[in-house]
């Protein structure tokens, strides 16, 4: 009698994989869940999912604060802006100056003018909120396409790709994306926004911020720690550093000038007021003369006194450009009055007078401790 053959056993039904893109986007928000950065402007992940909303205006706040700045620079001016002006409402009708002086410090006097125009600028519209589109948000003052679609993902769950250049790193390694600047931040844009996941964009684009800050570093990454180890082109090809690309760096140029600090008997500081436009616009500065590609030959101080270069000049560096000022400083009678245009300013009243950090660099050149009580930036 022929014997009968078993049945094969039918193959264990298979549920599909998810999507590529589903995959990355799960991984990356479970290691935000576990590894997140407390941060005072953050709504975590526990409270996302307790319903709690993130406030546009901090998340907006936050962002503007962060761009070219870091997160330890930022977190207590943060603090003290939300603690002063804890609404929009408040800080749209808030005094430019005392905006400024707030903000002093922080550098990028450009953002701190856009700040206040663009809480005007919300205050005016019909509902008074932002809006939650990143190109209506693109069209408010201050506001680019990364700003805009951070705002959009964070505080409004939109399915926005939002690329600073943590992101553009991580996604730049995790594709081995060859380009260099600048047409990399397009790439990396068009490649991230399928892996955008539709549900917890917000949380997404937090958890990536995160993944660039503190596992994908430009320097020594941890990759062994990152949720996207085992996708990762470029770490498989062992080139992790190599990425991204940089475009050739631009020589700054050097400007010359001489800045005159003149000091009162009570201690009392001659100051003036910047321009309200253009580089460091509207600040407070001692007298200085223009910044010019060579040093001034005879420079015209402010007052007639028996001025004194100090043995140093002080360097600062800016964006586009390198500046280096020869300081004169002077002993001045207590009962000299102002020259048009200027004022004195008493040396415990410094930290309220929107200064940069340029020039309290030749603050302290010319009479070190002068501006000691400022508060520490």
């Amino acid at each position: 009698m022929q014997a009968k053959l078993a049945k094969p056993k039918r193959a264990a039904k298979r549920k599909p994989s998810p999507p590529a893109e589903a995959s990355l986007a799960d991984d990356l928000i479970h290691w935000y869940e576990r590894h997140h950065r407390r941060l005072p402007w953050r709504v975590g992940p526990r409270e996302r999912r307790r319903g709690v909303r993130p406030d546009p205006y901090r998340v907006w706040l936050s962002e503007i604060m962060l761009q070219q700045t870091t997160v330890k620079a930022v977190a207590p001016y943060f603090q003290r802006f939300v603690e002063r002006w804890p609404t929009l409402a408040d800080l749209a009708a808030a005094d430019e100056r005392d905006v400024m002086a707030a903000w002093a410090g922080l550098g990028y006097y450009s953002r701190a003018r856009n700040l206040i125009a663009c809480a005007r600028a919300v205050a005016d519209l019909p509902d008074k909120r932002f809006p939650d589109d990143p190109g209506e948000l693109e069209r408010l003052p201050g506001i680019g396409a990364y700003t805009a679609a951070a705002i959009a993902a964070i505080a409004f769950d939109r399915q926005a790709a939002a690329v600073d250049g943590n992101v553009e790193r991580v996604v730049s390694r995790l594709l081995a994306l060859d380009e260099p600047s600048p047409g990399l931040k397009v790439t990396v844009r068009d490649r991230l926004r399928p892996i955008v996941p539709a549900d917890h964009p917000g949380a997404f684009a937090e958890a990536l911020m995160d993944l660039g800050a503190t596992i994908c570093t430009p320097k020594k990454p941890a990759c062994a720690l990152c949720p996207w180890s085992e996708p990762c082109r470029t770490r498989r090809e062992g080139r992790q550093e190599e990425l991204p690309i940089k475009a050739p760096r631009k020589t700054r140029p050097v400007r010359y000038g001489t800045a005159f600090v003149a000091r009162r008997a009570d201690g009392a500081i001659l100051l003036r007021r910047r321009p309200p436009r253009g580089l460091l616009g509207g600040m407070n500065e001692v007298p200085n003369t223009e910044w010019g590609d060579t040093p001034a030959k005879r420079p015209k101080p402010p007052l007639r006194a028996a001025w004194v270069r100090t043995a140093v000049p002080v360097e600062h560096v800016f964006t586009h450009f390198a500046l280096r000022l020869n300081v004169e400083r002077a002993e001045i009678a207590a009962d000299i009055p102002a020259p048009a245009g200027h004022f004195w300013v008493a040396a415990g009243a410094l930290s309220d007078a929107a200064l940069p950090s340029v020039m309290k660099k030749v603050i302290e050149a010319a009479y070190p401790g002068a501006t000691k009580n400022q508060r520490e930036d």
